[in-house]
């Protein structure tokens, strides 16, 4: 329990805002190389949009209030809207003050650099907010526990381990659709409002609000804590009714967090191959040469080797740990009957999770470094591929993983409310086999891809001048 409370802060509080703040800087930096070819004033707005954005994320958390027995997701859903709502009205008149309308590319390496007008980048903002606003509801409809599609998986659960399983991947593959359509659209609309430049801003729109996103998303871990300490310290049931509904919603809004960060991240990783494209001289690629096919193959595949990867250590660690555990209660007196006196070594166990985190994470993260790099020294066309490649099928897989894992969280937490026989049936022992499978699926696998997608976008773009020298 007490690994799990840590793991729990270490997930979802430090490694979702590490996740976040990665995608914030790169959004800020791909529309910074962007605005370079634009002059000073296109360089400097990314940080003034951004900074408006922290202002608005700290005032938005003023309007999250609720009454006793009213409803937490929907006191958290008003400060995420009020803090949108507060970033447009901010936005709009630094944009109209930095941008003069038609400004002109200074150098045009690509070909691809459009006139540029104040209008047409505010356009590009609120499209990348309203995507990033649409994602987050999208996530909450489908990993909610007062929603249908995690309620159906509890019910699949009454015939048992299997259908369980098969329940919360299929509707992890339905819930990669509607996202798409709006990342889609968002990049559509900004690249009409403002070509290139426009999605990066776009991307910077959807971050805009990072702040209290972030927060948002560390409720979770807050409620989930506070229902281990309240088990741990032997409260009366009412007080674990009360954290577990809590906690029921601080799944959804870890979960709308963790879509917040995809749909960033495919926005930011679009931002980062703009700026890779304008930095290398790349006018464009064409998907019919075999070494950009050979590309796009590769950077599909790579999401799964590295969610592979992932899995298997999550397995190998949990394996340890079992094991660990197994051991103090064969040795250390009384210990499995909760006697007084009898201490577990809690240090241990967390040893061997952080231990496992770090020593098998080398490998991964090396892919993610290496890969594009030798990519590059190949062609640096197929480097492109591999980077459209990559973005595809990442963010397909990070959103399928992480709505899946979500739903059958909240699948278990439904039972355990009281339906369909409430805790200690034989649907809920099936719920837990599926919420087992669900959390390295939701807190480990797919949250990691998004790092993937964009370490190796940002690792292109710093090699692309390197590159483009030895193409002359």
């Amino acid at each position: 329990m007490i690994a799990d409370n840590v793991g729990d802060n270490v997930g979802d509080v430090a490694g979702m805002g590490a996740d976040l703040f990665e995608s914030y800087v790169g959004a800020i930096v791909g529309a910074m190389v962007l605005g370079v070819f634009y002059g000073i004033d296109l360089v400097l707005l990314p940080l003034v949009l951004a900074a408006l954005g922290i202002g608005a994320s700290i005032l938005g958390t003023f309007v999250v209030r609720m009454k006793d027995g009213g409803d937490p997701q929907r006191a958290l859903n008003l400060g995420t809207f009020g803090a949108g709502a507060l970033a447009l009205l901010a936005m709009y008149p630094a944009v109209r003050w930095l941008v003069p309308d038609g400004v002109c590319p200074g150098s045009n390496p690509t070909g691809t650099l459009t006139v540029l007008t104040a209008g047409g980048i505010f356009g590009a903002v609120v499209a990348g907010l309203a995507a990033g606003i649409a994602i987050g509801l999208l996530t909450e409809y489908y990993t909610s526990e007062s929603r249908q599609p995690a309620r159906n998986i509890a019910k699949q659960a009454l015939t048992g381990p299997a259908t369980t399983i098969i329940g919360g991947l299929a509707l992890g593959m339905m819930s990669t659709a509607l996202p798409m359509v709006c990342i889609s659209a968002a990049i559509v609309v900004s690249y009409h409002f403002a070509g290139l430049y426009g999605i990066a801003v776009a991307a910077l729109g959807m971050l805009s609000t990072t702040g209290i996103q972030l927060a948002v998303d560390a409720y979770g871990p807050i409620a989930d804590n506070a229902g281990g300490i309240a088990q741990m310290s032997h409260q009366p049931g009412e007080v674990r009714e009360r954290t577990d509904k809590l906690d029921a919603v601080g799944n959804t809004t870890a979960a709308i967090g963790k879509g917040f960060a995809i749909g960033s991240a495919a926005l930011t990783a679009l931002a980062l191959f703009s700026a890779f494209q304008a930095a290398a001289g790349i006018e464009q690629i064409d998907i019919s040469r075999p070494e950009v096919i050979a590309g796009l193959l590769m950077g599909g595949m790579l999401p799964f080797l590295f969610s592979s990867m992932a899995l298997q250590a999550v397995g190998k660690a949990a394996f340890e740990m079992v094991a660990e555990v197994r051991r103090q209660f064969k040795e250390i007196p009384g210990l499995l009957e909760g006697r007084e006196g009898a201490e577990a070594d809690y240090a241990k166990c967390v040893d061997i999770s952080t231990a496992a985190a770090i020593k098998r994470m080398v490998l991964p993260g090396l892919l993610a470094v290496v890969t594009p790099v030798v990519f590059g020294l190949w062609n640096i066309e197929a480097l492109g591929g591999l980077l459209a490649g990559v973005t595809v099928s990442g963010v397909l897989l990070a959103i399928f993983m992480s709505n899946s894992g979500g739903a059958w969280d909240n699948a278990k937490k439904h039972i355990e409310g009281g339906a369909h026989g409430g805790k200690g049936s034989p649907a809920h022992h099936a719920a837990v086999v599926g919420d087992t499978v669900g959390d390295p699926f939701k807190d480990t696998a797919g949250p990691s891809l998004n790092i993937l997608i964009k370490l190796m976008s940002v690792v292109s773009l710093v090699i692309a001048p390197f590159l483009r020298s030895l193409a002359r």
